[in-house]
């Protein structure tokens, strides 16, 4: 095993002087420790190559992002400060984890999953997720002067990022609102919990979601958050301007809504190949 004890002494007085936590620093070591493990060799004779093919090694261990991230933060620091290499930084790129495309339910399947929704506030809640995009926390903590019949509008308060915005109030939503209105009088909250005061909990609006996910036997993992992937998406399929799209979903970049261009199929579907505008024979005629 390789002896980096003159190494750690001279990387802890580097992390000390720039008032890293004691947490921080020793995470910093246990990583650097492993990389000169991992090759039986002083980090000091190892190089820029070697951090890369130590990358490549985490990933193929199916290593966490963040534990990879980790490494690259402290390996970032040895090299760059306590070796002084000045270009450590530019040369040891952080992992980037895979974009996983959002779980989209068809018009047929959100049926079939919010008729399976146990009960009566459950089921009003979670089809207002889906039909106004909200997350969970904004259907739990939706009070009912935040229904605005007037206007069609939704006031949503403290947003992800706390803010606030609107969103559209769908003539079909405000009927079946009027209707659970009638039924279960709530108080301030819309969607009141079993304590008197208290908005509906988050977890019960998921466990609500994973029995009506099996009872409806869809195939596909069903959370919460699905059916604000779906509520969007289908805005897209149907034509709605994605800057829209972006500011009914609070949205702060772009290029977050722009991931459900990728899962709009009836749009790719629909889109013309440039292939379609070729006067060409390629085979014989049949």
């Amino acid at each position: 095993m390789a002896d980096i004890s003159p190494l750690r002494r001279r990387m802890i007085e580097d992390m000390t002087i720039r008032n890293l936590s004691p947490a921080t620093q020793q995470s910093y070591i246990y990583a650097v420790a492993k990389f000169s493990r991992h090759f039986a060799r002083s980090p000091e004779r190892l190089g820029l190559e070697d951090v890369r093919a130590y990358q490549l090694h985490l990933i193929s261990q199916q290593r966490s992002w963040s534990h990879i991230n980790q490494a690259v933060c402290a390996l970032r620091f040895f090299y760059g400060v306590t070796l002084g290499r000045s270009d450590a930084r530019e040369q040891i790129v952080a992992a980037r984890e895979p974009r996983r495309l959002p779980v989209v339910l068809s018009g047929e399947e959100i049926v079939r999953f919010l008729e399976a929704v146990p009960g009566l506030r459950n089921r009003v809640a979670l089809t207002t997720a889906y039909g106004a995009g909200l997350r969970v926390g904004e259907v739990a903590r939706l009070e009912t002067n935040a229904i605005d019949s007037s206007r069609m509008l939704i006031r949503i308060e403290q947003g992800k990022g706390g803010k606030d915005r609107y969103v559209m109030l769908s003539a079909q939503l405000l009927g079946i609102l009027r209707t659970y209105w009638r039924l279960a009088r709530p108080g301030r909250w819309l969607f009141p919990g079993q304590n008197s005061g208290e908005p509906v909990s988050i977890a019960t609006l998921q466990e609500a979601c994973r029995q009506a996910a099996r009872q409806a036997e869809l195939s596909k993992p069903v959370t919460v958050h699905t059916l604000r992937h779906s509520f969007a998406t289908h805005l897209l399929e149907a034509g709605t301007d994605i800057r829209i799209i972006q500011v009914l979903l609070g949205h702060a970049r772009m290029s977050t809504t722009a991931l459900y261009t990728q899962v709009a199929t009836h749009l790719i579907a629909e889109t013309t190949s440039p292939l379609d505008r070729l006067n060409m024979t390629v085979t014989p005629p049949s």
